[in-house]
């Protein structure tokens, strides 16, 4: 088996200045995933999407997954797909809360390495749109717009002992996802590759699945992310994404 004209033409867009990435690792190997993952899960009818939103998704998967090596394969291949530091670094920052820095910290690390190495900087580097004293007001406003009106007085409720980790979300809301240089449909989704990725997480991925349609990501574009992902999650882990996405737009559609 020979590699397709257009897993070929595609990694070498991905790849221009090398004539093999540091990540291959077999020959044979490698013919049988870039005819997969640059060729077929691209190429399948009705079932592709923009660059910039398959490699937000792929890096997010792979920060959800722990997979430092092949995150540092692929960074370089969004920046020459169009993808900027800012929207980078953004997706990083997002990833602590719902990874915790201790799984983040390498992506860190492994991003600026690769950003001093090809001399990329950062467009703006003062994102961060809220004070300490509003932080909480806005994050509020934020999960409103995701989660809807139900949630608005979340900060507030449950039993006393852990009210304040509700208190501790909103505010997440507010650092994170008020800041500039994603979408807020943008970081949905990519939240929905954090909780997706890692595993075990089906409740709360759910919940943004749900996020995601409120704020426009349409079913048939989650089914389409997820699509995009399997190479890099594998089929077990994506199949538990496409029935949360079945149950979750389900329950959705019948809120509508």
């Amino acid at each position: 088996m020979s590699k397709s004209e257009f897993a070929q033409a595609y990694t070498e867009r991905m790849f221009p200045d090398i004539a093999a990435p540091a990540g291959y690792i077999d020959p044979e190997f490698e013919v049988l995933f870039d005819n997969f993952a640059f060729d077929e899960v691209i190429t399948e009818e009705d079932r592709n999407v923009p660059s910039k939103d398959r490699f937000l998704a792929i890096l997010a998967t792979l920060v959800g997954a722990q997979a430092v090596d092949e995150y540092a394969l692929m960074l370089p291949a969004a920046l020459n797909f169009g993808l900027i530091p800012d929207e980078v670094v953004e997706l990083i920052y997002q990833a602590v809360p719902y990874l915790g820095i201790g799984r983040v910290r390498p992506f860190f690390k492994v991003t600026n390495k690769i950003f001093d190495y090809r001399g990329e900087t950062i467009r703006n580097p003062e994102r961060s749109t809220v004070t300490r004293g509003s932080r909480l007001a806005k994050g509020i406003e934020k999960q409103v717009e995701i989660f809807g009106e139900s949630v608005r007085n979340l900060h507030q409720e449950g039993p006393e002992e852990i009210r304040h980790i509700n208190k501790w979300l909103a505010n997440m809301f507010g650092d994170y996802y008020t800041r500039k240089g994603l979408s807020v449909a943008h970081r949905e989704m990519i939240t929905f590759c954090f909780l997706s990725a890692q595993g075990g997480c089906e409740v709360q991925l759910k919940a943004h699945i749900q996020g995601n349609l409120n704020v426009g990501n349409s079913k048939q574009y989650l089914i389409n992310i997820a699509s995009q992902c399997v190479p890099y999650i594998g089929y077990p882990r994506t199949l538990n994404a496409l029935r949360c996405i079945q149950e979750s737009a389900t329950a959705w559609e019948a809120k509508q």
